[in-house]
């Protein structure tokens, strides 16, 4: 069953964890897992645990070349009744300063508690959304 996009928003915005896809100079996919948080119509997505360095990394080095990405949650468990996916796809941007970053670490830190207790790096990438999409294998509603 196709979701709405709020129904997609607010099941992406429940996990915990997502994949942000990325495309580098040669049209190779990239994918790593990502902690996030989603807010008006950003999902904002730290750095952390990195040095300095971190924005020469080569995921943001194909944000910086291609700023299209895509962000994936799902739940493809025993269970196929149980199945769902939620996508967010939209334009990224690396930023290191400023009001949007700002905003990003606190809403991170409302999130995760290790952001509360440390907050995420210098470097947060911000994406605005321009399309929610989602399918479940059952009526999102029912449990």
């Amino acid at each position: 069953m196709e979701w709405s996009p709020q129904q997609a928003r607010e099941r992406f915005a429940a996990s915990r964890v997502a994949r942000l896809a990325t495309v580098d100079k040669k049209g190779q996919p990239h994918l790593v897992p990502v902690v996030f948080a989603v807010y008006d119509g950003t999902v904002a997505i730290p750095v952390d645990g990195r040095p300095e360095t971190a924005y020469r990394l080569g995921w943001m080095l194909d944000i910086e070349a291609n700023p299209r990405v895509s962000l994936l949650v799902d739940d493809h468990g025993e269970d196929p009744e149980r199945s769902w996916w939620a996508r967010a796809d939209g334009e990224a941007l690396v930023e290191h300063s400023g009001p949007a970053w700002e905003e990003a670490r606190e809403r991170l830190a409302e999130r995760y508690q290790r952001y509360r207790d440390e907050p995420p790096g210098e470097v947060m990438i911000l994406v605005a959304v321009h399309h929610w999409s989602g399918w479940s294998a059952r009526d999102p509603a029912r449990p």
